[in-house]
Parts: C-alpha cells; sequence; structure tokens
C-alpha cells in the first residue's frame, strides 16, 4: 500500500487513540467497534451524574475518559474482517494512512466525511446544552445525531476500503475469515 508522509487530522486523530500498524487490526474487532458507540453515552452518563454523585462525577468521567482512550486497544484481533464494522474501521486505516490526493477521485474529492463531522459536531452542542441544563430529551437527541452521524461515517469507510482493495493486494489481504 502507498502511503502518504502528509500529516491530516484523521492520522492525528488515530495516533491519539494508538491507531498505528497492527493496532487497527485490534480495533478492527467488531466488539471494538461496537463497544466504541458506548463511549459518548458514558461521558455524558458521567456528566449528568454531577446530580447523584456531587464531586465524585468527576472520577465517573475520569474513568469514561480512560475508557474512551484504551478501548480501541484492548480486544483481540478478530478471526474475520469479513462484516460491516471491521470494514468500516479498515476503511478508516486507508483514510488515515493516505494523503486525500491518494485515495479514490469519488472519496478524496468527497464532502461527506466533512457532513458527517459538521452533524457530529451540531449533535455535541445539542448534548452538551442539554448535560448544562439537565435535559433529558436534548442529551439523548445530542448522543442519537452523533451516533448516526459516526454510523454514516463508517459506512462511508466501508465503500472506501471495499473500492481500495479491488485495487490494492496489501489492502485485500487485511480482509481475511468468514462472511458474517
Amino acid at each position: 500500500m502507498t502511503t502518504s508522509t502528509t500529516t491530516t487530522s484523521d492520522s492525528r486523530v488515530a495516533r491519539l487513540f494508538g491507531l498505528q500498524g497492527d493496532h487497527w487490526t485490534r480495533h478492527a474487532n467488531p466488539w471494538s467497534v461496537w463497544t466504541r458507540f458506548l463511549a459518548l453515552p458514558l461521558l455524558a452518563l458521567a456528566a449528568w451524574s454531577r446530580v447523584w454523585l456531587g464531586w465524585w462525577a468527576v472520577l465517573a468521567g475520569v474513568v469514561a475518559l480512560v475508557f474512551t482512550v484504551v478501548q480501541p486497544l484492548i480486544f483481540p484481533p478478530p478471526r474475520s474482517t469479513r462484516n460491516w464494522a471491521s470494514r468500516g474501521v479498515l476503511g478508516e486505516r486507508i483514510a488515515s494512512e493516505r494523503a486525500p490526493a491518494d485515495l479514490p477521485p469519488q472519496f478524496g474529492t468527497s464532502r461527506v466525511p466533512a457532513v458527517t463531522i459538521a452533524w457530529q459536531v451540531l449533535g455535541m452542542a445539542i448534548l452538551v446544552v442539554g448535560l448544562v441544563r439537565l435535559d433529558l430529551l436534548l442529551t439523548v437527541a445530542g448522543i442519537a445525531i452523533v451516533q448516526c452521524a459516526k454510523a454514516w461515517f463508517i459506512d462511508r469507510a466501508v465503500l472506501l476500503f471495499e473500492d481500495v482493495k479491488g485495487r490494492d493486494p496489501e489492502v485485500a489481504a487485511w480482509e481475511y475469515g468468514e462472511d458474517r
């Protein structure tokens, strides 16, 4: 696979979570992907818990943040990467390891990643307002918007992986195991 030395926001985020080289394989475990969706609700619950726990809510927040940071690496490599969740992570790997100019044209110039990020930012703003006001509807709506936008992003990453694996034997080798 041709990798670029260009640093992108995707590659910076991947490095922040320790996602380099073989660590991507661990994160491609479907359990890693699906439990990743728990991170935001856990953080929201930690913030909401200030009502019940007082200052102990800070400890709940720290635990949720630690989970968020270590979660991509706590699962073993999957038995199979032939599933939606694993393919999404492998697509994210491609996006983080290549410069936009090195991606297939329909992905390198696509506005979808920017739109999904915009929706995630909007959802986070709604979530924060909900947490500050202790408004359950706003809190749940914010989480739902962020999670739906993230799922859309992952789905686009699946399409990227499917496109690139057809042209790059090294990337095609990332897919193994039985179909699920």
